[in-house]
């Protein structure tokens, strides 16, 4: 459980009055990389000692995972026994990113929540949308929902969601001026600090160029596609429906796709899209994608030192199966709306009381 080691730290260089951004830990030296916000949320970290701390993670990532199946249902319309939610769940546990999210133990699950609960709840809700704008101020890459719900005409929802990440940078200030003022004006420019792009945790489309040209820094061979895919995947996404699935689940493949980097454990969001394809009846595409999802491939290439940066063309595919995937599943889904939309059902006819019914008669 690196990541919850660095969460510690994080919180008690909020509680110490350290560094926050000047410290390693673990054998990896993994430095901080959220902003201060989240450091902040992470100072109930230092009251457990590690041990309890890491069980606490462990249970508390298996209860958000069964919370997270109940809203992918919920988002797709499902209905499922309560016996087949636990079923679920523990299938769900096998999943590459879900495993990868406890054994690291991330914070994946609960941001996750966070934006599918904020998202599937009623249209008028008080404070809708402010739930993501904070999931945006604890991690940046969920802003992309922010634009999407700009995008589908939601502005009331997506102005609240501003609010809800301004409030987060705010409250950083307030309580840590001068790590705000170094994270938002040095440390998120330093995409190198989170980690090394080219590596196979990598899963993004910045990890998949750099692996197929061999160049550790593809600069405009990713930059350009991230910029394509963007434009492309928020336009399939705002040609969906309003408050349709597919629609959530392109925002949120797009935004794993052009983030500079999304570790493994970053696409929880397998989750609500096998939600999605078994509620769309596409119950052979769904196995399919929880094999991908469960088959580890990229573990079991050559990956120590920079030999992810020397695969063989054949390896490739392998090497990202998840960004393959969603580059794939982005024009499937997008394509799917029209075929939808003449799907609707005829109303029933109705049928012709004889004429000698009184109206008493046709009301009983």
């Amino acid at each position: 459980m690196a990541d919850a080691l660095v969460y510690r730290a994080e919180g008690e260089a909020v509680a110490g009055g350290g560094d926050l951004y000047g410290f390693t830990v673990t054998e990896w030296e993994l430095p901080a990389t959220y902003p201060p916000f989240a450091a902040i949320l992470f100072v109930p970290t230092t009251w457990l000692p590690v041990s309890a701390l890491k069980l606490t993670f462990l249970l508390g990532n298996t209860a958000l995972l069964a919370v997270l199946v109940h809203l992918s249902c919920r988002l797709t319309a499902l209905r499922p026994r309560p016996h087949h939610l636990c079923a679920a769940t523990a299938l769900a546990l096998w999943l590459e990113p879900v495993f990868q999210t406890i054994v690291f133990g991330q914070i994946n699950l609960a941001l996750a929540c966070l934006i599918l609960w904020d998202l599937t709840r009623p249209k008028n809700a008080p404070g809708k949308g402010f739930a993501l704008g904070v999931a945006a101020g604890i991690k940046l890459t969920p802003a992309v929902f922010i634009a999407y719900l700009f995008l589908t005409g939601r502005v009331r929802e997506a102005t609240t969601a501003l609010a809800g990440f301004a409030s987060t940078v705010l409250l950083g200030g307030l309580v840590l001026p001068a790590a705000t003022a170094e994270f938002w004006t040095r440390r998120v420019f330093e995409t190198g600090r989170v980690g090394k792009a080219w590596i196979v945790d990598n899963q993004s489309l910045q990890g998949l160029i750099a692996r197929v040209t061999h160049a550790a820094d593809p600069g405009l061979a990713w930059a350009l596609p991230a910029v394509a895919t963007a434009a492309a995947g928020l336009l399939l996404a705002r040609r969906a429906p309003a408050d349709s699935p597919r629609g959530v689940l392109l925002a949120a493949l797009t935004t794993l796709l052009i983030a500079p980097i999304s570790w493994s454990h970053h696409w929880v969001w397998c989750v609500p899209l096998l939600a999605l394809l078994v509620a769309e009846g596409r119950r052979r595409l769904a196995a399919a994608v929880a094999v991908l999802f469960t088959a580890r491939t990229f573990w079991l290439l050559p990956h120590q030192g920079d030999l992810d940066l020397h695969l063989p063309w054949w390896q490739h595919p392998p090497a990202s199966p998840y960004a393959l995937l969603a580059l794939a599943l982005l024009p499937l889904l997008g394509g799917a709306y029209a075929r939808t939309r003449t799907r609707v059902p005829r109303p029933a006819p109705v049928p012709q009381l004889p004429a000698s019914n009184s109206s008493a008669s046709t009301m009983r």
